[in-house]
C-alpha cells in the first residue's frame, strides 16, 4: 500500500506541475522555449541536490536548518585548498565532501545519540557552520578556479547542450532512489519515520540509521557547494542563506510528510522543479522579488497545511 500511495502522490505533484506549465505558456510564450526550460533546470541543481538530503532526513521524522551554512563552509574550505594553496581538485573536492558528512554525522549524533530535537541542533549547526566559513574567510569571496573545475557547473556534455550539473543531479536522484527502494537502509529510514519505537524493538538500529540520515545530508550538501562554487567560480561565507526553507519545501511540496515514514525521492525532484518553475515563471512575469518571497512562502503553509490534513485522515 505505502508504494501506491507514493505513486499516487507522484501523480498528483507531476499534475501540479504541467497545469504551472500551462498556465504560464499561456503567460509568456518564453516559458517553453528550450533555452528556458534549460534555464530553469540549471537554476534547480542546487536546491535539487540539496533536497535529496535532507528529504531522507525528513523520511525519519526529523529536520535540517543547517544545508546552508554546510554548504557555504564546504564552499569555502575548498575554496581555499584549491585557490589559496594550490591543491588540486581532485583532493579538494572529497576533503569539502568528508567536511559535509563531519557536519551531518554531528547533526545525527547531537539527534540521536545524545536527544536533541532535530530542530535545536541543526540550529546550533547552521550557525556554527556559518559562523566556521566566516572566520576561515574572514569575510572575502574566494574566486579563481580552474577551468577544470568550473566544468562542473558551467560546462556541457560534449556534442550536447546539456549542462553537466544537470546530468550529475539526475545521476543522483537516481543512484539515491535505488537505495531507498531496493536497499535495507531505505526500508529503514522509512520504518523509523514511519514507528520508531517499533522499529527499535524489532531490532534494528534506529540510533546508527538516523546518524546516517543526518551523514547523508551533509554529503548532499557538499555536492550541492561543488555545483554551486563551479558555477559561480566563487566562494562566499555567505552563501546558501535561505537554501534550507526551499529544500524542506522542495520535499514537502514532493509529497513527504513532516511527520516522517513517508514520501518519495522522485516526488523531492518533482517538488524541486516546482518551485524553479514558479520562480521563473514569476521572473518572466516581472514580478518583484519581494512579492516572490511571499507568493513562495504562501505556497510553503499551503503544502505544510495539506501534509497536516493527510496525516488526519489516516
Amino acid at each position: 500500500m505505502k508504494g501506491k500511495k507514493i505513486d499516487l502522490s507522484n501523480m498528483t505533484t507531476l499534475l501540479v506541475l504541467i497545469v504551472l506549465c500551462v498556465l504560464l505558456a499561456i503567460m509568456s510564450p518564453v516559458f517553453l522555449t528550450g533555452g528556458n526550460l534549460i534555464n530553469i533546470l540549471q537554476q534547480v541543481t542546487v536546491n535539487g541536490v540539496l533536497a535529496v538530503g535532507i528529504s531522507i532526513v525528513i523520511f525519519t521524522g526529523g529536520i535540517d536548518i543547517s544545508v546552508g551554512s554546510i554548504l557555504a563552509l564546504v564552499g569555502i574550505i575548498m575554496g581555499k585548498l584549491m585557490v589559496d594553496m594550490g591543491v588540486h581538485p581532485l583532493i579538494a573536492m572529497p576533503v569539502g565532501i568528508l567536511v559535509g558528512a563531519a557536519c551531518g554525522t554531528f547533526n545525527g549524533l547531537m539527534i540521536a545519540r545524545f536527544k536533541l530535537q532535530p530542530m535545536i541542533a541543526t540550529l546550533g549547526m547552521m550557525s556554527m557552520a556559518r559562523g566556521a566559513a566566516l572566520t576561515i574567510a574572514n569575510g572575502k569571496t574566494i574566486t579563481g578556479y580552474s577551468a577544470g573545475f568550473r566544468w562542473i557547473g558551467s560546462g556541457m556534455i560534449p556534442g550536447t547542450k546539456i549542462p553537466v550539473q544537470i546530468i550529475f543531479m539526475l545521476i543522483l536522484y537516481a543512484v539515491v532512489f535505488y537505495i531507498m527502494k531496493y536497499r535495507k537502509f531505505g526500508r529503514y529510514i522509512y520504518a523509523i519515520g514511519g514507528n520508531e519505537e517499533a522499529t527499535r524493538l524489532s531490532g534494528i538500529n534506529v540510533t546508527k540509521y538516523k546518524m546516517l540520515a543526518y551523514t547523508v545530508s551533509g554529503i548532499t550538501c557538499a555536492l550541492a557547494s561543488i555545483i554551486l562554487v563551479s558555477k559561480l567560480n566563487s566562494a562566499q561565507s555567505s552563501a546558501g542563506e535561505g537554501y534550507e526553507m526551499d529544500a524542506i519545501a522542495s520535499a514537502v511540496i514532493g509529497g513527504a510528510s513532516l511527520t516522517g515514514g513517508f514520501g518519495s525521492i522522485w516526488g523531492t525532484l518533482l517538488g524541486a522543479v516546482i518551485i524553479g518553475v514558479i520562480r521563473n515563471g514569476l521572473n518572466l512575469l516581472n514580478v518583484s522579488s519581494y512579492l516572490q518571497q511571499l507568493i513562495l512562502g504562501a505556497i510553503i503553509i499551503a503544502a505544510v497545511l495539506f501534509d497536516s490534513y493527510k496525516n488526519r485522515k489516516k
